[in-house]
């Protein structure tokens, strides 16, 4: 049968093609076990830092700054070890990026004091005389918002109890607010008597550029 003279059943088996196509490449693989490689030195993010990784995404910043260090001598050489699939088993969404208005972040990590960081959200200019990132000092200047911090976590499959993440939060806070924190003077340069017992967006934010690349040392020295 010439199916090509048929218009009409033409259009049926292409519609049958098509369907079948859609389900084994859609439908079928949402049944299958995930594929992600998964290391028991890659830790879930915790809720302050997931909460500093929304307002990060919320800001616009992973439009200027990668997070993925291809395995090229020039760039292991600058921003440190390639990225390992492992480290993005708990990024939803990932963040990888293609262009590189600011350095890529994958590694940032560890690789600054918080009180660097403080400085650096509020003015930027202020460490780094030829950046071009705006300042983003009205972060200090806002609480975190934490009522969904552990629907979030339970959502994207963290394994956090509720009570664990209330704990997260509460030690964070107890972290940046105690008299001891090494970046205290810088965090209360940039943050307002009033949220100073608080915690507010930066730190969040912080936190979680705090966290990036980290677990890889671990992973590596398992190797």
């Amino acid at each position: 049968m010439d199916v090509y003279s048929k218009p009409v059943v033409f259009a049926v088996l292409s519609a049958i093609v098509i369907l079948v196509g859609t389900v084994v490449t859609v439908f079928i693989p949402m049944l299958m076990p995930s594929t992600q490689p998964v290391s028991d030195y890659i830790k879930p993010y915790t809720a302050v830092e997931l909460e500093g990784r929304d307002i990060y995404i919320r800001g616009g910043c992973n439009n200027c700054h990668t997070q993925t260090v291809r395995p090229l001598r020039t760039e292991v050489l600058r921003y440190g070890e390639y990225s390992k699939p492992e480290e993005f088993a708990y990024d939803r969404p990932f963040l990888w990026g293609s262009r590189r208005t600011g350095p890529d972040l994958n590694r940032v990590g560890g690789k600054y004091p918080d009180s660097w960081h403080y400085k650096h959200m509020a003015d930027p200019q202020s460490v780094s005389g030829k950046s071009n990132m705006p300042p983003y000092a009205w972060m200090a200047q806002n609480r975190l918002d934490t009522r969904y911090s552990v629907r979030k976590t339970r959502i994207l499959g963290y394994g956090y109890t509720e009570e664990e993440v209330v704990a997260q939060i509460a030690d964070y806070r107890a972290k940046v607010t105690s008299p001891s924190y090494k970046s205290k003077r810088a965090r209360n340069g940039v943050t307002p008597k009033e949220l100073r017992d608080e915690l507010t967006e930066m730190d969040a934010v912080i936190a979680y550029l705090q966290k990036l690349g980290r677990d890889v040392k671990k992973l590596e020295a398992g190797n």
